[in-house]
Formats: C-alpha cells, structure tokens, sequence
C-alpha cells in the first residue's frame, strides 16, 4: 500500500467524516456495503455529497431524513466499475456504525470498508465485480486481512447490506485471498 493509505488508480474525494485509528490498530477486516442514493436509484452525486456532508436535503424528499449524518467509507464502487476512494486507509472511516465481529466491538476501529453502489434488490454489475475483485486482492496483499464480510454480518437485524444480490461466491474467486479466510456465502 501507498505509504499515505491513498490508491492511485482511484479518484479522490476527501470525506471530513474520518479520524486517527486507535494506536496500534492493524486493519484484519474488510466490510462490503451497499448504497444507493436515493434509495434505489444509480447515478448522481449524492453519495458523495452525504460523505462529504453536502447533501442538499430539498434535492429529494429523502435526503431531508439524513441530512444529519455524518458517514463516509473508504472506496466506493460505482455501477461502471468507477473506484473512488473517499479516507486514507490509514485512517477510520465511519462506514460499520454500532458493529461487531466475532465479539469485538468496534469494527471501524480495525476495517476497511467497501460501498458498491446498489441496494438489496438490484443485481450488482460485472464492472463493479471486476473492480472489486481486484480492490479486495490489493487490499489482502497490503494489511493482514483476515474476513471479508458484509455489513449485514456485522450489524446483525441493524443492516441489511450489500444485500441477497451480492454474489459472494464471485468474491470468494479471487486468487490472492488467503485460503482459510473467513467470508459469508
């Protein structure tokens, strides 16, 4: 990984929606998303604007519901295939929320997290799965990664995400994934 956390081939948007790791943290997690903006629909930039906490509330009747929030994520998979990454890797995103993971707490605190544009009853696009495969293998080759999960998995009855359209076992073909490592089929 890039000594400051920031991937070239991504395009950078800066989210205010970040901070420093605890010290000593090692990232051993990678959390998969799904957003859609508003709810359902593909395209836009209104999930940049909720990382970077621009959204214009009187844009669509639902974002007045979540102006106040303050979240963000580290990469972003657009529809096209189109990797934006929006937090150093180095630092915590505030993508898991109230989360745990095999009784730790705190899954921010030690993971990466992944949105793909999309929402529970939409397919995911091939583009977005080649991008992903290809993120996920970078991201396995720089940190200890040890799971590869969604959000539903840590956020049990919370969240739903990335969703019964996500195609885990397209996740689990990617070669450079340790051969033990733990991933929700």
């Amino acid at each position: 990984m890039p000594a400051g956390g920031w991937l070239d081939e991504a395009l950078h948007i800066v989210s205010p929606n970040r901070d420093p790791r605890p010290p000593g943290e090692v990232v051993s997690m990678i959390v998969i998303h799904a957003i859609s903006l508003p709810p359902a629909r593909f395209g836009g930039d209104g999930i940049a604007r909720l990382f970077t906490n621009r959204l214009d509330p009187a844009a669509h009747p639902y974002f007045a519901q979540i102006i106040g929030l303050r979240v963000s994520a580290h990469f972003l998979v657009r529809r096209d295939g189109e990797l934006i990454q929006f937090v150093s890797c180095r630092e915590r995103a505030w993508h898991a929320g109230l989360s745990a993971w095999k009784g730790r707490q705190g899954c921010n605190d030690f993971s990466l997290g992944i949105e793909l544009e999309g929402c529970d009853e939409s397919p995911f696009e091939d583009a977005q799965y080649s991008c992903l495969l290809a993120l996920v293998g970078r991201l396995c080759a720089g940190y200890p990664i040890d799971a590869v999960v969604g959000h539903s998995d840590i956020s049990p009855g919370r969240k739903t995400d990335p969703g019964p359209c996500f195609d885990w076992r397209r996740l689990g073909s990617i070669g450079e994934l340790p051969g033990d490592l733990p991933r929700r089929r």
